[in-house]
């Protein structure tokens, strides 16, 4: 664990596996998370001897919170000055959800930096529904009440069967989020406007040359399977993935499943 000084911000990132291999992956967040929600995927790519690096955008938990919003375009500059900081030439890109989108921005305004791209319940542009959703996060971001915040958001991400079948781990999340920092609440707010603002990018999907990977989980109700359709259709030779039983955090709700699809596909990038 340690920080950066990336173009006038502090970023937390964390270094795993191999640190000599010249085959780096970067997993980007999810914009409600931070790096320790990939835990379920880093031991099959370190066993192979990848170099894995992962860190908090601005405005998330560890990293600096200027006053937002973003830009989809920052966050990719940011990246790859910490590419540069770390002396990463190339690297392939595991993004989830709002990470996703900041791999897509990657790959469409640096794309002789990216070896490939793997998005998991990603979009390329919104529709009423998810814009409803993500002002419904703002309004209980602004009260910085963690316990509703947590309970508000949680039907959105996770499918009934996974909530069904983790009542005690979600009770036990929610009642964490009580002692939630205020500062967390005001890089929420200015990620989520970023979103609202600056993720319509389906009109450049035809840029992206690397090969890619689109998974969407079967029963994600907030970036459901329409969006990843879009985007695999406008990134030629993609490849698309429907993951069974499966809602917006596949990272949690289905890893074994994930890491396989994952896996497989960065190795033949070889």
């Amino acid at each position: 664990m340690a920080n950066a000084s990336i173009n006038g911000i502090t970023l937390f990132y964390e270094e795993k596996g191999d640190p000599t291999s010249k085959n780096a992956i970067l997993f980007l967040n999810g914009v409600m998370a931070s790096t320790s929600s990939w835990n379920l995927q880093l031991a099959v790519f370190e066993k192979l001897g990848y170099r894995l690096v992962l860190h908090d955008f601005r405005g998330q938990l560890r990293s600096d919170k200027p006053q937002g919003p973003y830009t989809f375009a920052q966050h990719a500059q940011d990246t790859i000055a910490l590419m540069d900081f770390l002396g990463i030439d190339k690297a392939h890109l595991i993004g989830t959800s709002y990470g996703g989108e900041v791999a897509l921005k990657l790959a469409i305004d640096h794309p002789s930096r990216i070896r490939s791209i793997a998005l998991i319940d990603s979009v390329s542009e919104l529709d009423d529904v998810l814009s409803a959703f993500v002002y419904g996060w703002k309004d209980a971001a602004s009260a910085k009440d963690g316990e509703r915040f947590f309970k508000l958001m949680m039907p959105s991400i996770y499918s009934s069967t996974f909530i069904q079948n983790n009542r005690a781990m979600l009770e036990k999340r929610t009642q964490a989020m009580k002692t939630t920092a205020p500062s967390y609440f005001d890089g929420q707010i200015a990620l989520y406007e970023t979103f609202l603002n600056d993720v319509t990018m389906s009109c450049d999907l035809g840029k992206i040359i690397c090969p890619a990977l689109i998974l969407c989980g079967e029963n994600d109700i907030l970036k459901p399977r329409k969006f990843s359709k879009i985007i695999a259709e406008g990134i030629a030779g993609s490849e698309y993935l429907t993951i069974p039983d499966c809602g917006h955090v596949a990272i949690f709700e289905k890893p074994n499943e994930l890491n396989s699809a994952l896996l497989g596909f960065i190795v033949k990038q070889a």
